[in-house]
């Protein structure tokens, strides 16, 4: 079965095949626009709280939001990497890693100006579909050949980050904070108006 882009899965020839890219590169980054939009209301809940709140230990996910938010951020860099078909260096090398995360006002600062790299790097793809492969070492040092596209590695960014904000404001209801509006994709990015 041939692979098909985010929009269809037919046949990719001609036109269809530069349609089809051009609808996936859109679709990105008003995917992208959407994690950015939402993951400032959750910031913008994260940023009064105190350093030991932000560092406080839940048994949920990576453990703390100062964790998962680290985590998330060098997720997408990662994943931005992989998908420009770059190299990259061993995690212990990073200079913002979630086994230390810096302070709060550190990470904002560096996914805000991460977000203009992701959108540059996904506005330069020009074949969301062509499958390429790249090398891995699991966690117990076994070595893999990954196989996946830059439509792929997009999908697994946002999902990612859906995910770990989940385990965010799970933990920040435990800290007695909530985000008073709706966060989903409909109700940020469909148009409504009055009936």
């Amino acid at each position: 079965m041939k692979r098909g882009s985010l929009w269809s899965d037919g046949p990719r020839d001609g036109s269809f095949a530069a349609e089809s890219n051009l609808a996936s590169k859109m679709l990105s980054l008003r995917t992208y626009s959407y994690l950015c939009q939402s993951r400032a209301i959750v910031l913008d809940r994260v940023r009064p709280l105190s350093d030991e709140q932000y560092r406080r230990v839940f048994p949920i996910g990576l453990g703390s939001l100062a964790k998962i938010l680290t985590h998330t951020m060098t997720g997408e860099w990662y994943y931005i990497q992989r998908m420009l078909h770059r190299e990259v260096p061993p995690d212990d090398t990073w200079p913002i890693q979630e086994s230390n995360p810096p302070p709060f006002g550190v990470v904002e600062a560096a996914w805000k100006k991460q977000g203009d790299e992701t959108r540059a790097a996904i506005a330069s793809i020009r074949d969301w579909d062509a499958p390429f492969e790249y090398r891995v070492a699991t966690d117990a040092g076994v070595n893999q050949i990954v196989t996946c596209s830059a439509a792929d590695l997009f999908t697994q960014l946002a999902f990612h980050e859906v995910h770990h904000r989940a385990q965010v404001i799970n933990m920040l209801r435990q800290l007695g904070v909530t985000i008073d509006r709706d966060i989903d994709f409909n109700a940020m990015m469909y148009p409504r108006r009055p009936a």
